[in-house]
């Protein structure tokens, strides 16, 4: 289940040329278990069809405050269902609206008789964006609660280049879920690690593993989403799936990811340490790049530090600390012992033999078990999908500690 499922987004559209993103933004969120009904500006036809988000969207696309003679109070009948209002895009005109309340239209009305909160995604020219005005607007409007999703820099219409540029969909719904998701991670400070750890045999190769950090990754963002303030040591192949809105210390080998997160992890309430950390690494590694003509060279290992049983060694009586097992037998077993070894509250299971888990992959399944009996299963499912199903059964560990 989708934090989304079951959720109401009433997704206003206007007249900018960034309209087109919205259809993409309408199919991830009903995907994502969504109910979206789309309010369209005049504008905004005029940019897209509404065909094309009645197609997409859990209901036709609306216009207009006057043609449903059913209907007589559209507004009303809208904005009671909305959980969440996004306005994507929105116009400097839009904007303009939403700071004095002008309700010209079924979108502008429906916003303006709604108790449901504000999501705004700015979109339009660079000279546009950078008026005083619109500035004033957009300060008025965060002053009184609205969220913003704050527009780029990048190609606008007509080939120019400037700040804004609406944000890319996946942050638009990455906006959704933060504003629609708990928060029982409030202020909580929570350390993440992710990606696959690289140890040096020469200048140019290494020992590594198939870790891409999408797990991690998708863990600091939903504890983010979740209210918390969220410290993510990501390694350098795991740049791609960095979350907006946390703090990154980028690091290579294990050692470098040890030191990293022994300075960080006494100040986190959770410690949750995704990356696939290296058990062996060369005994000494080539400054230069090892030439085959030279022969096949000696390489010699040597075990690396384990970071679970340092933190586990030093967890303080309050802190949550959660591991993860990627094994291909014996799962169960050996998770369980791993928690128990280690020192751990939760472990994180997955058989990462079977198809469509673990490594490189954008989903996973896993078995959660915790120190204190609990155990589940969660079936295959997104990453995200997985992160969220972490972070719940922490919270409920956290909850029955009073913490």
């Amino acid at each position: 289940m989708s934090v989304l499922s079951g959720r109401c987004v009433v997704l206003g559209v206007t007249g900018s040329i960034a309209a087109y993103k919205a259809v993409e933004v309408c199919n991830r969120l009903v995907d994502s278990g969504a109910h979206v009904i789309p309010v369209l500006t005049k504008s905004a036809t005029r940019m897209i069809g509404l065909a094309t988000f009645s197609a997409l969207a859990s209901e036709p696309a609306k216009t207009s405050l006057w043609h449903d003679l059913r209907t007589p109070i559209p507004h009303i009948v809208v904005c009671r269902k909305a959980d969440l209002i996004l306005v994507c895009p929105a116009t400097a005109r839009l904007i303009s609206d939403l700071r004095t309340g002008r309700s010209a239209d079924l979108l502008t009305a429906t916003i303006s008789a709604s108790q449901a909160p504000l999501l705004v995604v700015p979109a339009m020219h660079a000279e546009m964006w950078e008026q005083p005005a619109v500035q004033d607007n957009m300060s008025v409007l965060v002053e009184r609660g609205a969220s913003v999703v704050w527009p780029v820099e990048g190609r606008l219409a007509g080939g120019d280049v400037g700040l804004g540029r609406m944000a890319d969909p996946s942050v638009v719904l990455a906006a959704v879920e933060k504003e629609l998701s708990p928060r029982d991670f409030q202020e909580r400070r929570v350390l993440v690690t992710a990606g696959g750890t690289s140890e040096p045999i020469d200048a140019v190769r290494f020992i590594g593993n198939r870790s891409s950090g999408r797990q991690g990754c998708a863990i600091a963002a939903a504890a983010h989403a979740r209210g918390a303030v969220v410290e993510l040591v990501v390694t350098r192949n795991a740049q791609a799936h960095i979350p907006s809105g946390v703090k990154v210390t980028t690091v290579e080998t294990a050692s470098e990811m040890l030191a990293a997160v022994k300075a960080k992890a006494p100040a986190a309430d959770v410690v949750v340490m995704a990356a696939a950390v290296a058990d062996f690494r060369p005994r000494a590694s080539y400054t230069g790049k090892i030439s085959k003509n030279t022969g096949i060279p000696k390489l010699e290992l040597e075990a690396t530090e384990d970071i679970l049983i340092v933190l586990g060694s030093q967890r303080k009586p309050s802190q949550i600390l959660v591991g993860f097992a990627a094994e291909t037998e014996d799962i169960e077993v050996k998770a369980r012992r791993k928690l128990e070894d280690k020192q751990l509250q939760v472990i994180v299971a997955n058989d990462v033999s079977k198809d469509q888990v673990g490594f490189d992959y954008e989903t996973n399944e896993v078995l959660i078990i915790t120190s204190t009996g609990d155990r589940l299963h969660v079936p295959l499912t997104s990453k995200s999908e997985i992160a969220r199903s972490m972070l719940d059964v922490v919270a409920g560990m956290m909850s029955k500690a009073g913490m």
